[in-house]
C-alpha cells in the first residue's frame, strides 16, 4: 500500500531521507517501521519567508517493496528504407521531431547548418578567446542548437502546449538525471548537455534516419505552393513531401530567403535589454534572508522579477545561478550575451537578462516590412560591437552607474571570457529601452533589498529572448498558411520559447508531418 502526502520541512530535513522518514511518520501517524520507503515526486523552495522551508510531494510505501522503475526509450523503428521526412535544424524541436518520425515509422532526415557538438567547441573557444565569430558553428548553431552549450534549463509554463512529463522523461532515457522530473525548475547544465545530445542524434543513425552536419539549407523547393525538398549550400537538392523547419531563432539568412521568396512572414514583437551578473553570495543574501553564506543545504538562488515602468514591462529573462556570461554572436559586426550553468551551479556569479519589451510601433522606423523587427534588433547589436571596439568586447556599466547615466571609472571582473570595456550605454540602447531599464533597475531594488549596487555589472546586449519574426501556420494542420507540406517549428517559427516548448513543437509538427503522408 502507499499514499501521497505534500508539506513542508526544513531545508536540513529535505536533505536526509532518514529525516524524511521520521518527518512523515510523526506528521501522518504512521508507524515507522511499516514505512519502507518515501519517495519525493516533487521539490521545490519556499523563501518568501524568513525562515526557508522546501515543499515536498511524496508517495509512502507501507510493508511494500520498492524497486524504481527505469525510463524506457520508446520502440524506435528501423526506418532505412521508409519514407522521408527533411528537418531543418537539429536543435530540440528538429531532433525531437526526428525521433517522432521514427516512433511512427517515417525516416527523418536532420539537415544542421553547424557542426557535431565536439567540434562546436573548437569554434566557441575561438569566439572566446579570439573574437572570431563563424556563422555556422557557434552558440546558436550546431548539434542540439542554442541550448547545448547555453545552460539546458527545462522549466517551462506552457504545459497546454503539450506533455511536458514525456519531454522530460526523454531527456532521462537519454542520460540526463531523474531529478529533471522532481525539481520545480529543472535544470541539466551545459556540461552534462552535449552527452545527451550526442545520445539522442547516435539514436537517429542507428535506426536509418540521417544527420547532415555542415550543411545550410540555402533554398525551398516548391511546386504549385507545395514544398517539394531543399537546396543545400553546395548545390545538392533533396527531394521531400515534407520539410519541417526548425532553424531556431537566430537563422536570419532563413527568414530573409522567405521573405525574398515572397513566402508569407510577419514581424513579431520580442524582448531586448542588457544582461546583470551579481555576485552569487549576494544574490543568496538577498533571496535567503540570511546575514552569511547560504549553507550546505539550499542551492544556489535564482530569481524572477517583473516590473511595469511606464506602461511597459520590464523582467529578468533567463536567470542562471552560479554561471557565466557567454558570447552568442552569429555574425560578424555584433555583440549579442547570453548565460548559462553547469550542473552544479557552482560559479561564483549569477547573471540574468534584464529586457524590455518591444512593441510593433517601435520598430515601425523600419517600415511594414515583416523583417522590421529583425533590423531593429540587428541594429542594437551591431551598435554594441562598435561601441565595444569592433571586437567581441562587451560595453558595459555599473548597476547603479547605469541607472545614473554615469560611465564607470572601473569595472569588477566578469564571467564573460571576450573581456568588457566601460561605455555609458545610452550610446548603445535605443533611448525608450536605456530608460525603462534605468528606473526598471531602482524598483528592483525595492524588491530586492542589495540588487541595486554597484557590485554588479550590465553587459549589452541582451537581444536573442525570441524570435523578431513569426511564420503563420495553419492551427489545425500546423502547415505554412501559404506552402503545403511546409512546417515552421520551434522558436524560429515563433511557436516556443524554450527546450521543452521546442521539443513539445517538434513532436506536434513530426505527427502532422507523417498524418499527412498516411
Amino acid at each position: 500500500m502507499h499514499k501521497e502526502f505534500s508539506f513542508q520541512v526544513s531545508p536540513e530535513t529535505a536533505a536526509n531521507s532518514e529525516a524524511v522518514k521520521h518527518f512523515v511518520a510523526r506528521q501522518y501517524n504512521l508507524p515507522f517501521n511499516e514505512i519502507t520507503h518515501v519517495e519525493v515526486l516533487k521539490r521545490s523552495i519556499d523563501a518568501r519567508q524568513r525562515n526557508i522551508k522546501v515543499n515536498l510531494k511524496v508517495q509512502v510505501f507501507l510493508q511494500e517493496d520498492f524497486s524504481k522503475e527505469k525510463i524506457n526509450r520508446p520502440e524506435y523503428k528501423d526506418v532505412s528504407n521508409s519514407e522521408e521526412v527533411i528537418i531543418v535544424g537539429a536543435g530540440p524541436a528538429g531532433l525531437f521531431a526526428a525521433l517522432r518520425c521514427m516512433e511512427l515509422g517515417k525516416k527523418p532526415i536532420v539537415i544542421e547548418r553547424g557542426k557535431d557538438v565536439r567540434a562546436r567547441r573548437r569554434d566557441l573557444k575561438k569566439l572566446n578567446i579570439e573574437h572570431v565569430v563563424n556563422e555556422d558553428s557557434n552558440y546558436c548553431f550546431g548539434e542540439g542548437g542554442a541550448g547545448t552549450y547555453s545552460d539546458g534549463k527545462l522549466y517551462t509554463r506552457s504545459k497546454k502546449r503539450g506533455d511536458v512529463n514525456r519531454i522530460l522523461e526523454l531527456l532521462v532515457a537519454f542520460g540526463a538525471t531523474d531529478q529533471i522530473l522532481v525539481e520545480a525548475h529543472p535544470h541539466i547544465g551545459t556540461n552534462k548537455l552535449p552527452g545527451i545530445i550526442q545520445d539522442i542524434t547516435k539514436t537517429i543513425l542507428e535506426h536509418g534516419g540521417e544527420v547532415l552536419f555542415n550543411s545550410r539549407v540555402t533554398d525551398l523547393l516548391i511546386k504549385n505552393e507545395e514544398v517539394t525538398g531543399v537546396t543545400l549550400m553546395d548545390g545538392r537538392k533533396m527531394a521531400a513531401k515534407k520539410v519541417i523547419l526548425a532553424t531556431g531563432h537566430s537563422a536570419r539568412d532563413i527568414f530573409n530567403l522567405l521573405y525574398e521568396k515572397n513566402i508569407y512572414i510577419e514581424a513579431k514583437p520580442f524582448a531586448l535589454g542588457v544582461r546583470v551578473e551579481h555576485p552569487q553570495d549576494l544574490i543568496d543574501r538577498i533571496q535567503y534572508h540570511c546575514t552569511t553564506d547560504r549553507g550546505e543545504f539550499l542551492p544556489p538562488s535564482s530569481y524572477s522579477i517583473v516590473k511595469q515602468v511606464e506602461g511597459r514591462g520590464v523582467y529578468s529573462f533567463c536567470m542562471c545561478p552560479g554561471g557565466i556570461i557567454a558570447p552568442c554572436a552569429t555574425s560578424p559586426g555584433e555583440i549579442v550575451t547570453n548565460g548559462w550553468s553547469p550542473s552544479k551551479r557552482d560559479q561564483a556569479t549569477a547573471n540574468s537578462g534584464i529586457v524590455v519589451e518591444i512593441k510593433p510601433t517601435d520598430f515601425a522606423i523600419f517600415g511594414t516590412s515583416p523583417l522590421a523587427a529583425l533590423k531593429f534588433q540587428q541594429e542594437v547589436e551591431q551598435k554594441a560591437w562598435l561601441a565595444g571596439g569592433k571586437t567581441q568586447t562587451a560595453p558595459a556599466q555599473r548597476l547603479v552607474d547605469f541607472s545614473n547615466g554615469k560611465v564607470s571609472a572601473s569595472l569588477p571582473e566578469t564571467s564573460y571570457k571576450p573581456g568588457i570595456a566601460s561605455v555609458e550605454l545610452g550610446e548603445v540602447l535605443p533611448g525608450f529601452v536605456y530608460k525603462s531599464l534605468q528606473k526598471g533597475f531602482v524598483e528592483f531594488g525595492k524588491s530586492m533589498k542589495g540588487y541595486f549596487t554597484n557590485e554588479a555589472v550590465v553587459h549589452a546586449t541582451e537581444s536573442r529572448t525570441s524570435s523578431p519574426v513569426r511564420i503563420p501556420r495553419n492551427p489545425a494542420t500546423l502547415e505554412h498558411v501559404q506552402i503545403k507540406g511546409l512546417y515552421p517549428c520551434g522558436e524560429g517559427a515563433g511557436y516556443a520559447g524554450g527546450i521543452v516548448s521546442a521539443a513539445i513543437d517538434g513532436e506536434k509538427c513530426a505527427e502532422k508531418a507523417v498524418l499527412a503522408l498516411d
